[in-house]
């Protein structure tokens, strides 16, 4: 079973929560004049999902319990095999053909074709024809949750770049804005309106906004990286993703109450209804056991014959109305010879009779042998083997029963934890932006303050440091709303965009 972790909640809390990759092809980077590949967030989507090692994992067990299923579908007919063998015999033997002793070496074949088919045993063919298409079932859903957690994850990623690229971009306009400072500072410096002090003031500001720039292109690096490597691409491929114009939070109450939420998530989720569907596969498993204490019923049937080389290479025919047992007509009489007897075989002429040739298949065609055979297993004693079968096969039952009320335990702590972080992270974000229009109006007033000399450099950069943080808080703030808010639409069985 599949589950949204705890932990993707408590990286959002510090938004560096694992983003999931994108599935689409990126080219391949020359070291001479690379070729930077854009993608967007479907294209990521779609590169991950083809990529990801987790699900091809599913998918093959998707595909072996599809063989399962469709190797019990099998049982229900006839089988069917054939066997062939090649024996020597030496010194005194049975004639296979005749059944007496012959004092010679033989060689022989025999042939068999055999068939038979299962009329009734229990009905455990049928439940466990059940039992395995709720396995698959089950399996089928659990290849849909490891989609489902790649694409939430990719979308997660694919918003951290996002937000690292913003706070890039609030970076630079800090050091521009610093620097037209510095500008005019030393432009007042060099009228001797101010003291040449303000300016190291404002260099050593400008280093500060520097080193915040090198963090955010860091960051932007590592959450790059993070996304490639959710999308199993190498690190060395250069990607950039496509730019989304993610609006300011609304701020308004989310549409659905947290139990709606949990009740859709509980009738949607594929981890589940995997679990129900295992717990019905259990239901079945204890139906099999108990037919293996049942009665069962089989008919078979076969086709054989034998070749011997000790059987005689002729036969004789008689007025063409049918063939004596004997190759020629023959009578066997005894000879005394002082102590001891003699038989002597005599041949017979029949009028009218000839000698024909008796081949190998002729011989093959006269030992053909069938039967048909209806067979039935009344188990009395099994020395309580299907006793326990079954108490196993109900403890699997109550395993699985168990194992869906944790599912659906996790599921509910997630969703709750995930509805209370949306309503904190939107009273986030609407402090930090009043926190962001307050500072706004104070550094503009120290801005002015500080052209006309009122206050110094030291006091202009706390106030320019304060809206920065200020400024960058915000939009970690913004984008937080945002994936809080995707993640509640995600259990809410919504499409997963950003738009």
């Amino acid at each position: 079973m599949y589950l949204l972790r705890k932990p993707i909640f408590l990286l959002l809390c510090s938004l560096s929560s694992i983003l999931s990759p994108t599935l689409a092809q990126v080219t391949t980077q020359s070291t001479t004049n690379p070729k930077v590949e854009e993608l967007s967030l479907e294209e990521c989507i779609q590169i991950a999902l083809q990529n990801n090692l987790q699900i091809k994992q599913s998918a093959l067990q998707v595909s072996a319990d599809q063989n399962n299923l469709i190797q019990s579908k099998w049982q229900r007919w006839p089988s069917l095999g054939f066997n062939a063998s090649q024996g020597f015999s030496f010194g005194r033997n049975i004639d296979p053909f005749t059944n007496q002793f012959v004092q010679q070496n033989i060689s022989f074949n025999n042939y068999s074709l055999n068939s038979s088919v299962t009329l009734f045993n229990g009905f455990q063919l049928q439940n466990t024809i059940r039992q395995n298409d709720l396995t698959l079932q089950a399996s089928q859903k659990d290849f849909a949750t490891n989609r489902n957690d790649v694409m939430l994850n990719v979308a997660l990623a694919y918003v951290q770049v996002l937000s690292n690229e913003e706070l890039i971009e609030v970076s630079t306009r800090q050091i521009e804005a610093t620097q037209l400072q510095l500008d005019r500072t030393q432009r007042l410096v060099d009228a001797g309106t101010l003291a040449e002090s303000q300016l190291f003031d404002l260099r050593a500001q400008i280093a500060n906004d520097e080193l915040s720039l090198v963090n955010a292109q860091n960051n932007l690096e590592s959450a790059r990286l993070t996304l490639k490597q959710l999308m199993n691409l190498p690190a060395s491929e250069q990607i950039t993703v496509q730019r989304l114009n993610v609006a300011d939070p609304a701020l308004r109450a989310y549409e659905s109450s947290v139990n709606e939420v949990y009740e859709t998530a509980i009738q949607n989720l594929p981890q589940m209804q995997a679990a129900q569907l295992r717990i019905q596969a259990a239901q079945q498993g204890v139906e099999v056991a108990k037919s293996q204490g049942l009665p069962s019923l089989s008919l078979s049937g076969g086709l054989s014959s034998a070749f011997s080389s000790a059987a005689p290479s002729e036969r004789f025919v008689a007025d063409g109305t049918g063939t004596t047992t004997t190759p020629v007509p023959s009578q066997t009489r005894f000879v005394q010879a002082g102590e001891f007897t003699f038989p002597v075989v005599e041949l017979v002429t029949v009028p009218n009779g000839s000698v024909q040739h008796f081949g190998y298949f002729d011989q093959l065609n006269f030992n053909r042998n069938s039967s048909l055979n209806l067979s039935l297993r009344i188990p009395i004693f099994t020395n309580y083997q299907t006793k326990y079968r079954v108490a196993n096969a109900k403890i699997q039952q109550k395993n699985t029963e168990f194992q869906a009320d944790l599912i659906s335990q996790q599921i509910r702590l997630n969703v709750e934890q995930a509805y209370i972080d949306l309503s904190n992270s939107g009273k986030r974000y609407s402090a930090t932006a009043n926190q962001v229009r307050a500072l706004e109006e104070a550094f503009r007033v120290s801005e002015s303050r500080l052209g006309v000399g009122a206050i110094n450099s030291a006091d202009y950069s706390i106030s320019k440091a304060n809206l920065d943080r200020a400024r960058a808080n915000l939009i970690q703030t913004k984008y937080d709303y945002v994936l809080r808010t995707k993640i509640l639409d995600f259990y809410m069985n919504k499409p997963l965009t950003l738009d």
